[in-house]
């Protein structure tokens, strides 16, 4: 029987695993959910950066410079805002448009976003099942010290994730279910990755959907997390900064401590020498993804790991 592969992400990290994943397991074995509190309007298109940075980079279209956006798009309408004299703070270009267009096209039609995701996914030839972690809407809203409560992309992009963080919270996450599509994925899952993404911005809003992390925690199989922190820092964004702003050691092992409810394995990096914990397996690994060769062969090693091991309930 194929391997059924859930995978939980948000940003470029995430979206890195992700890809390797698709290299290697056939159409059908993985379904990536995707952070969507990160989404937000912007001149009234509907935005979903972390969907749109996993949807690109599995379809062939990212700009490898830096992990987000389309390679060799151009900034017409930036220029044309700036024209005008708006302040173009957030960098939407020109051919990233078209995907906000249809998305809002689909959504303004009364579509889920699960739908219109699917649809997207389709048209770029994409094999594998892209899922956002609900249909509802939730924004990450970032209280910070300097400048009070912050939309998300006004602390990560307007701010560049600069201001001192005191508290995160999820506006709207009351109202927001788990979908059909993401429970199947999660009930039939053989195993549930967690990708090198920001544990607080990007992997906790997926985990507070009413519903999800209970089906995570019900699955007796390898839900394992791979590391997005290396020798104390973020291998990309603030990971590290958010940890000690609230309050936890810029380490690896403070992601088990986060994650320790939900996961029973996890992946560090060998540059960290060799770790251990009572509760939750544990192995070292290059988990550096600086090609496209990297990801397939991460994604590998980590599959051929956690298939080695018994996840029974006892030993989670």
């Amino acid at each position: 029987m194929a391997l059924k592969v859930v995978c939980l992400v948000g940003g470029v990290g995430g979206a890195k695993l992700a890809h390797g994943l698709a290299q290697i397991l056939e159409p059908g074995q993985l379904t990536v959910i995707v952070n969507t509190g990160d989404d937000f309007w912007h001149y009234g298109l509907r935005v979903c950066t972390d969907l749109d940075t996993v949807m690109y980079t599995l379809s062939g279209l990212a700009n490898p410079a830096t992990g987000w956006g389309i390679e060799g798009d151009t900034d017409g309408v930036l220029q044309g805002l700036r024209r005008y004299g708006e302040d173009t703070w957030f960098g939407i270009h020109d051919r990233d448009i078209a995907t906000h267009l249809l998305r809002t096209q689909g959504l303004r039609e009364g579509r889920r976003l699960t739908e219109v995701t699917r649809d997207l996914t389709t048209r770029l030839g994409i094999a594998h099942t892209i899922l956002p972690m609900t249909d509802a809407p939730v924004a990450t809203m970032v209280d910070t010290v300097e400048y009070g409560e912050l939309e998300f992309q006004e602390y990560f992009v307007k701010y560049r994730w600069e201001p001192t963080v005191k508290v995160l919270r999820l506006q709207g996450i009351d109202a927001a279910a788990l979908s059909a599509e993401a429970a199947a994925a999660i009930a039939g899952a053989d195993v549930i990755l967690f990708g090198p993404s920001n544990p607080w911005l990007s992997i906790m809003p997926i985990l507070s959907v009413p519903g999800l992390h209970d089906a995570l925690v019900a699955r007796p199989v390898p839900r394992v997390a791979v590391t997005p922190i290396i020798q104390g820092a973020a291998v990309k964004g603030p990971a590290s900064k958010l940890m000690a702003e609230l309050g936890y050691k810029q380490a690896a092992l403070s992601i088990v401590q986060y994650y320790q409810r939900v996961i029973n394995g996890f992946v560090y990096d060998l540059r960290d020498g060799a770790l251990s914990s009572e509760t939750v397996h544990m192995v070292g690994m290059d988990t550096l993804m600086q090609s496209d060769g990297d990801r397939a062969v991460l994604a590998r090693r980590v599959l051929d790991w956690v298939i080695s091991w018994d996840p029974s309930p006892a030993g989670t």
